[in-house]
């Protein structure tokens, strides 16, 4: 019996030994139509997941065609190891129109409205000073808000991992949109 607790002690010091893997953490953000920011935040290194969604609202389970008050929204899972939140911050404002009060490129009215959620003071402190340098940088006001964060709400399924899913379709509405060229009205080549 000696042996067997003698190993089982070597393999629990060995364990607790063992770095423990990094926290993950998720942030918030809201950037027009859903499918888009999932597009990008999924292109982004260090991001596990991206979830599309809706926040900022009272209404308790909202769907995507009754959601008032809130805005579609994507909740990334990242891993801070690998990519910080100021970083997926910065990442967020140069791949949306950050001046456009009226919803985002083609999607217009308030569900498509940009915001950063919030979940801590450090968060918002980080927020705030990259919405100041990308008014900085644009030299104009910038309408994306910095809200507290609330519960956020997953979408459909069939709106998860949309343009993957449905390139034809993705690309159709991506065209239409003309996404990547306002984005380049906006940013030139900075986006």
């Amino acid at each position: 019996m000696r042996p067997l607790m003698l190993a089982a002690a070597a393999a629990l010091l060995t364990a607790s030994a063992a770095p423990a893997a990094p926290a993950l953490k998720t942030a918030v953000f809201a950037g027009g139509c859903f499918w888009s920011v999932e597009k990008f935040f999924e292109a982004r290194p260090g991001v596990v997941r991206a979830v599309s969604g809706y926040a900022g609202g009272t209404v308790r389970n909202p769907t995507y065609m009754r959601h008032p008050g809130h805005l579609e929204a994507v909740q990334v899972t990242y891993d801070p190891a690998k990519v910080s939140y100021a970083q997926l911050v910065d990442y967020f404002f140069h791949h949306i129109d950050p001046t456009d009060t009226r919803g985002q490129i083609c999607d217009f009215g308030p569900s498509y409205q940009t915001a950063v959620f919030v979940g801590s003071p450090e968060e918002r402190r980080i927020a705030e000073q990259v919405r100041g340098q990308v008014a900085a940088e644009l030299k104009a006001p910038v309408a994306t808000r910095v809200r507290d964060a609330s519960t956020f709400w997953p979408a459909e399924a069939y709106h998860q991992d949309f343009a993957r899913r449905n390139p034809a379709d993705y690309a159709d509405y991506a065209a239409r949109c003309g996404r990547d060229r306002a984005l380049k009205a906006v940013w030139g080549g900075r986006s």
